[in-house]
């Protein structure tokens, strides 16, 4: 089956994990301990890990809890992120290198632990993880990301043999990691969390935060809530007043699933950077088959045709894997940090009771729940070993990351400035397809205007309310994104993901 037309287009996990009915906002002011504003696996974390250690806390989710990054992950749990291990030795130094593998590790035994401890059925299976190239030129750098997560502490080696069907020139072999169903976890976390006391609050989305004691969120309904501390755990930071904006980049991926004969799913995990990333792993799926999650083709939000990339990694996953018949696709995002380690910690230098969790490089899971120990010892006074390796305050590395700082000020640059300058010609509302949008000028305005199925024609703003770059249409979603920060509406303007917390304004033909 070379597409996956015929697929549903719906995370597994929200498929096989549906939320039930909504927690309701806050029906009026309220004052906590703790609040956490995000519901994926780094606000669900910390505030599980606080409520634990007897602290008052209330969730503050602006849609549903662990559906939006969380909800769409490929949901691998490992502590080798590709090849960061040799970049770290030469950036942070071994001892760095070392945090970053202890603080992962820590953060998987951390989760096995609580499956056991809570009974969770989450379909938790111990797996291998892999790091491959099938192109000969890359095994020194394979060999010397081997010897750079050994030297950090895991049992790392080079193999030049996988599971595979299909050869490699070699490997990065790391056991003991593992994969799971990210939603069953989270949910099962958010079940223990209110027998314990905390609350959970969904379709409450916060727009405000005066940083004191205590320091006032406000939401978009009005209400506000009073906490001695805040933790910021919104996938991409909501309040800008740190500026993490300018040392993090948005990358989405796409993911295509299908079912496949159980004997030849591989069962550990495997990723590439070759090719545009491709990341192979499969789940239990019943009646003698597993699921083949394969994840690839990121690109920054707004600047692809999405189409054209699904079609590409579903040819990729039919081409290599016999038997396949895809069943789901989705795509998921994250943020990367100019220093390749994420931001965990004081929301900003002048920070006393205010906290962030961001740029997880694509590895949320071991990430998020690290970030959930880390900030809820910090909230209570004591510091994790590794707290200062992802310190959002850190400078020197950001300094030795220059390069990557200011590729993406560029990029976003180009996006601001450029995207503004008028054209010779441009399309016109009649010109767009029924499932289409694009940017068109009207009245010396830039609008974004979408034709929905039936020829109805809408238009809303086309400047993204976070800081103004102009949006583009994703046709295969059929969203508006923003390609500076990650931004995105829906046709008719409504928030899908933040940092925005305002949608765009609607605008007359």
């Amino acid at each position: 089956m070379k597409d996956t037309e015929a697929a549903t287009r719906r995370s597994y996990w929200l498929e096989t994990a549906p939320p039930g009915e909504p927690a309701p906002p806050p029906a009026g002011d309220l004052s906590v301990e703790v609040a956490v504003v995000g519901g994926g696996i780094a606000g669900l974390s910390t505030a599980w890990e606080l409520v634990r250690q007897g602290r008052e806390v209330a969730v503050l989710e602006a849609a549903r809890l662990a559906a939006g990054v969380t909800g769409h992950t490929t949901a691998k749990l490992t502590a080798l992120h590709t090849l960061v291990y040799d970049h770290l030795r030469r950036t942070r130094g071994p001892e760095g290198a070392r945090l970053y593998a202890l603080s992962q590790s820590e953060a998987i035994r951390h989760a096995a632990e609580v499956v056991g401890e809570l009974g969770i059925d989450c379909e938790w299976e111990e797996a291998a993880a892999y790091t491959y190239a099938q192109n000969p030129g890359r095994v020194e750098e394979l060999r010397a990301e081997a010897r750079a997560a050994r030297e950090a502490g895991l049992p790392a080696e080079f193999v030049t043999e996988t599971e595979l069907p299909f050869s490699v020139a070699g490997a990065v072999r790391v056991s003991g990691q593992a994969q799971f169903h990210p939603r069953k976890y989270l949910l099962a976390l958010v079940d223990d969390l209110r027998r314990r006391g905390g609350a959970v609050y969904e379709g409450t989305r916060v727009v405000g935060l005066t940083e004191g004691k205590p320091c006032v969120l406000e939401t978009g309904a009005g209400v506000s809530v009073r906490a001695e501390e805040v933790v910021v755990a919104t996938h991409y930071p909501i309040f800008d007043r740190a500026l993490l904006f300018t040392r993090l980049s948005p990358r989405r991926e796409l993911v295509v699933a299908g079912t496949i004969d159980e004997d030849l799913a591989p069962r550990d995990m495997y990723i590439t950077p070759e090719q545009g990333t491709r990341s192979v792993r499969s789940a239990p799926y019943g009646d003698g088959k597993r699921l083949l999650i394969v994840t690839g083709e990121h690109f920054t939000p707004g600047t692809a045709d999405v189409e054209k990339r699904f079609a590409r990694l579903s040819e990729w996953a039919d081409d290599h894997f016999s038997g396949l018949t895809f069943t789901h696709r989705w795509a998921t995002q994250d943020n990367d940090s100019t220093d390749s380690v994420p931001l965990v910690g004081p929301l900003h230098p002048g920070s006393r009771h205010t906290y962030v969790a961001t740029g997880f490089g694509g590895w949320g899971l071991s990430g998020g729940i690290m970030a959930g120990r880390l900030i809820s010892d910090l909230a209570s006074g004591r510091e994790a070993e590794w707290a200062g390796l992802y310190d959002p305050r850190r400078l020197g590395p950001v300094v030795r990351e220059g390069v990557s700082f200011l590729k993406h000020q560029a990029q976003v640059a180009r996006h601001f400035i450029g995207d503004r300058l008028p054209a010779l010609s441009g399309p016109r509302p009649e010109d767009i397809a029924p499932g289409d949008g694009a940017v068109v000028r009207l009245g010396g305005h830039q609008c974004a205007v979408h034709r929905d199925a039936s020829g109805q024609l809408q238009a809303v703003s086309a400047a993204c309310t976070h800081l103004g770059c102009l949006v583009a249409f994703n046709r295969a979603e059929k969203a508006w994104e923003c390609p500076c920060h990650g931004s995105r509406f829906a046709p008719d303007g409504r928030i899908l993901q933040g940092p925005a917390v305002k949608p765009l304004e609607k605008r007359d033909l």
